[in-house]
């Protein structure tokens, strides 16, 4: 069977362990990469045996299958191009600027019969399948996203460069309309919200809290989902976890059994598989649009407070 052929559009801090991540899988050709820095692309070609081209067009005629970790304002205009050009496309999260373009791309995508995922990679954490086996019906989700300065993504605030993982994921899970936001930041650093918190309520009862901050000392990445007996504690960082159960009128701890895995290589390879076999990603243009919209909605609140740096 012929292999599919990829490539990655976008060498910066997050394309370069795309590359990275493509060259060690074992099933794939990949033939090309791109960036608009012609240097860091020959750096990281030489570095992986791939072919570095000096255009998109050219590009495009040489992959079947693309990532594309460009800044977020070139997601819409690159993933367009190698749409229409009939590549399937894994765009990083934000998807695009606006839900308008985010929903464009979908309607792109699914016309041309083409894949089209968002990179929320926390999907692809180990993590989050053993938190879904043993999910019945939330009733409060609690998150934290923290992480020093990262002096990237500063074009876009916390909320769309941070938070947006746990949206999708509380979208995911709750899988009911948002009923109400209420959120709060502030610009510390940046000229966007540097921390920010989130309550959000769903129609079928259902609430999330969500705090995230890239002006913290330390790393975190934790999310606890409580429902009727039980509550769930898990570390993405650490891809650990613990299940708080009531049982004969006892709180009894069990430890959660997740088999390690890097999320990005489990995300870039469903990806491949799904472009190969035509399959429905597991993070759609759609449902990368949802995220993108209520990241917008809770950035707007927190801008309208008029709070500035």
């Amino acid at each position: 069977m012929q292999k599919i052929r990829v490539g990655v559009v976008g060498t910066g801090s997050i394309g370069k362990n795309h590359a990275r991540v493509m060259s060690e899988l074992g099933d794939v050709e990949f033939a090309a990469i791109y960036d608009a820095n012609p240097a860091t692309a020959a750096e990281i070609g030489a570095r992986l045996g791939v072919k570095a081209v000096s255009s998109l067009d050219e590009f495009a005629s040489l992959v079947d299958a693309a990532t594309i970790a460009t800044p977020t304002p070139t997601h819409y205009p690159v993933a367009k191009a190698l749409l229409e050009a009939g590549k399937h496309c894994l765009v990083e999260k934000p998807i695009t600027e606006n839900t308008r373009d985010a929903k464009a791309l979908a309607d792109l995508a699914q016309r041309s019969g083409l894949v089209l995922q968002v990179g929320h990679i926390e999907r692809f954490n180990p993590v989050l399948k053993a938190l879904e086996s043993r999910l019945t019906q939330a009733r409060f989700i609690e998150a934290h996203r923290l992480s020093p300065y990262p002096n990237r993504s500063i074009e876009i605030g916390v909320v769309l460069d941070l938070m947006i993982h746990d949206l999708e994921i509380v979208l995911h899970l709750v899988r009911s309309p948002v009923q109400s936001v209420d959120a709060v930041g502030i610009p510390v650093l940046s000229k966007g919200e540097d921390i920010a918190n989130a309550r959000i309520r769903f129609e079928n009862g259902c609430v999330a809290n969500l705090t995230a901050s890239r002006i913290s000392p330390e790393k975190m990445r934790k999310i606890r989902v409580f429902q009727h007996d039980a509550y769930l504690s898990l570390d993405y960082q650490n891809q650990t976890g613990e299940i708080h159960k009531l049982e004969g009128g006892r709180i009894l701890r069990e430890t959660v059994e997740i088999e390690k895995d890097e999320p990005l290589k489990r995300e870039i390879a469903s990806f491949v598989r799904c472009a190969r076999e035509g399959a429905k990603p597991e993070v759609t243009g759609y449902e990368g649009a949802a995220a993108l919209d209520l990241a917008i909605r809770i950035t707007h609140q927190i801008e309208a407070a008029g709070i500035k740096p």
